[in-house]
């Protein structure tokens, strides 16, 4: 089942419904300038693309992305996706959370549920994960879910126009 409930959060499926909390709890600076490829200010057409975008995808028979979001108290505040999903193998994730919520535990909570559902679902061996030097909380929620460090991809990324380096993070099964 594509829904995950628990006393904090529930995680599900995402819909295009989900487009204006998406861009509610999306335009902060703070939560973009640690994302790649997503445009600042971070507006209702943004969020109505993406979300719809997925809500498509996910239809497929084998997509390539696949998003849930994280509700609290009925608001959508954040996303945990598969991006990249070579079934049977691989897959990257990406997630984000509204600053409101930050420092409580709640993104290593959902990341944990989130890889759980996704290895058993598209049978994946590995699933890795992408930071910004500077991203140090990003970093501690891959530590806690039993990701390991694997190195640094230098000037991986472009992120307003500049190259910069990540840390990868990968579990494997």
């Amino acid at each position: 089942m594509d829904i995950i409930k628990t006393k904090r959060f529930i995680l599900r499926l995402i819909r295009l419904k989900d487009a204006k909390d998406l861009a509610k709890n999306m335009n902060n600076w703070n939560v973009i300038k640690n994302l790649s490829q997503i445009p600042f200010p971070y507006e209702l057409r943004h969020a109505k693309q993406f979300s719809g975008k997925i809500e498509k995808e996910m239809k497929k028979e084998k997509p390539e992305n696949y998003v849930m979001v994280i509700e609290i108290d009925g608001e959508v505040v954040g996303a945990v996706g598969a991006h990249h999903i070579v079934h049977g193998h691989k897959a990257e994730m990406g997630y984000w959370l509204a600053e409101k919520h930050w420092g409580r535990g709640i993104m290593s909570e959902v990341v944990k549920k989130f890889m759980a559902h996704i290895f058993t679902k598209f049978k994946l061996r590995r699933i890795c994960a992408y930071a910004y030097p500077y991203n140090k909380g990003s970093m501690r929620v891959m530590e806690k879910v039993g990701m390991k460090f694997e190195g640094i991809g230098r000037k991986d990324m472009i992120k307003d126009g500049k190259f910069l380096d990540v840390h990868i993070y990968a579990k494997v099964k």
